[in-house]
This record gives C-alpha cells, sequence and structure tokens, in this order.
C-alpha cells in the first residue's frame, strides 16, 4: 500500500453517530500531533447542520458562530453534540460541543436568523477581492507544517508589511468521507487558516495561536475559494488580534476575528 493510499482523501471520517476520527489531513500547524483547528470548524458546522437536517424549510441562516478552544484538540476521534438552547420561528441559538476523551475540547454558539428577500437593499463598501487567478501561488509549507498546511491550495498577494495580507485558500480535500458537506461547511473548513497567512513575527521564534474563532456573515459564502483580507496585531502584553475581511468568488461575505496567546518559543 502507497503512503497516498494509505491516507483517505478526507479531514475525518465518520465512526458514530456523531463520532469522527481526524485524518492526517487534519494534522495542526503548531503540533503535528494535534488537530489543525480549520477543518475543526467546518466539522461544528457539518454537525449542527445534521442536527437541523430533520427541520426542512424552516428558512433559518447561520449569521454567527463563536468557538472557544478550551485546551489541547489531539489528533483523537472526537465526538460532537449539538443542543437547542433558543428555540425559535425567526430567530434561534444551538451550541456545540467537541469532546476528545470525554473532555470538551471546543464550545461552539451559533446564530440563525430567518432569511428573506432584501437583494433591493444588499450592499457592503469592502472591495471585492481581485480573483484567485491574479493572486501568487503561495507554499505555507514552507513556513508552516502539518497534515492539514499541505492539504491546501493558498493563492497569496505580496505582502506590503507584516501583519498584513490577503489570500485565497481551496482544498481538494473533502471534509467528512463519503458524506456530502454544505458549501457552508466545506467553505468555513479554511477560514481559521487566517492567522497563518499574514504572519507579524517568525513561527520558529515565537508563538501565536488563536484561542477562539467569531465569524459573522452578512450572505451565505459558496466555494471552492475562501478568500481572506487580513490584518494581524500584536500588543506590548502577550496577546494578539487577526482579523480577516472574509470573501467568496461574489464578494465580500464577512468577518472573522481571533485572539491570540503571544509567547517567545
Amino acid at each position: 500500500m502507497t503512503a497516498h493510499a494509505a491516507v483517505p482523501d478526507s479531514y475525518y471520517q465518520r465512526v458514530g453517530e456523531h463520532r469522527f476520527k481526524p485524518t492526517a489531513h487534519a494534522g495542526g500547524a503548531w503540533n503535528t500531533a494535534e488537530q489543525h483547528f480549520s477543518p475543526l470548524a467546518g466539522l461544528v458546522v457539518h454537525a449542527i447542520e445534521g442536527h437541523l437536517a430533520d427541520r426542512p424549510g424552516q428558512g433559518l441562516a447561520l449569521a454567527r458562530i463563536s468557538y472557544d478552544i478550551l485546551g489541547r484538540i489531539a489528533l483523537d476521534e472526537c465526538e460532537i453534540t449539538v443542543e437547542t438552547v433558543r428555540p425559535g420561528r425567526t430567530v434561534e441559538l444551538l451550541e456545540a460541543v467537541v469532546r476528545i476523551a470525554d473532555r470538551p475540547v471546543v464550545r461552539a454558539r451559533a446564530w440563525l436568523l430567518t432569511t428573506l428577500d432584501t437583494a433591493e437593499v444588499a450592499d457592503s463598501p469592502h472591495e471585492r477581492l481581485a480573483p484567485p487567478e491574479e493572486f501568487t501561488p503561495w507554499a505555507m509549507s514552507d513556513l508552516w507544517d502539518g497534515g492539514y498546511v499541505s492539504s491546501v491550495e493558498v493563492r497569496r498577494s505580496e505582502p506590503a508589511r507584516r501583519g498584513r495580507a490577503a489570500a485565497w485558500i481551496s482544498s481538494r480535500v473533502e471534509l467528512v468521507a463519503g458524506e456530502p458537506s454544505s458549501p457552508l461547511a466545506s467553505w468555513l473548513a479554511l477560514v481559521d487558516t487566517a492567522n497563518g497567512i499574514a504572519v507579524q513575527q517568525d513561527p520558529t521564534a515565537w508563538m501565536f495561536p488563536n484561542t477562539d474563532l467569531t465569524v459573522h456573515l452578512h450572505r451565505q459564502p459558496r466555494g471552492p475559494w475562501t478568500g481572506l483580507d487580513t490584518t494581524v496585531s500584536l500588543g506590548p502584553t502577550a496577546q494578539g488580534l487577526t482579523h480577516s475581511v472574509l470573501h467568496d468568488l461574489e464578494g465580500p461575505v464577512g468577518t472573522a476575528v481571533q485572539i491570540l496567546t503571544v509567547r517567545p518559543l
């Protein structure tokens, strides 16, 4: 068996109703024995959509999802449970919990809002990113390790300064083996890459992992490319912030923010 055949062409395999096993493609950038948070964020949305699957036609759409990373996310089998915290016909709040070895490692809360036709007032002051073909291919694996980084295609603008870059990310790897994933889940599975495209400091000298990810959307995104217009700021007392305006090929769709814990290696 070849090395390529030994690794399924997916980030996760379903091993139970609510249980998923990560593949080597989900390996982290800071520690290859941990999961990169980006595909896990998409998997959480996949689980939320599964929770909602028996309620067709409700007309709600994800408007915000906020993930809190509670600790080390080992490259091990995980369980994702979803519950409705605040039910409603026009506004609903869900909570998803990711557990590894019966320990919560991620809590995510998602606001769903009703969908109506507001096309006549749709607008955003954010400029559209140039299309991916106008960006330069970037070997992200030259800077970062891990199976996830090796799995993605990145096209990035030449940074004008440290902590500022725009990029397009896509992946040939499916989210869950043998299961269709929605455009939203697949698109969100690439957003956490933002913290690695506009670095302020050399990651071999400094650590700056994020402890959360919050995504706000003003419209529903579609793949196959996730666009990130990203700014990274580091403060004087070990805190940092990664802020991204998010895009798909049709234009801006929302924002993402990650708080960083900054420390020397």
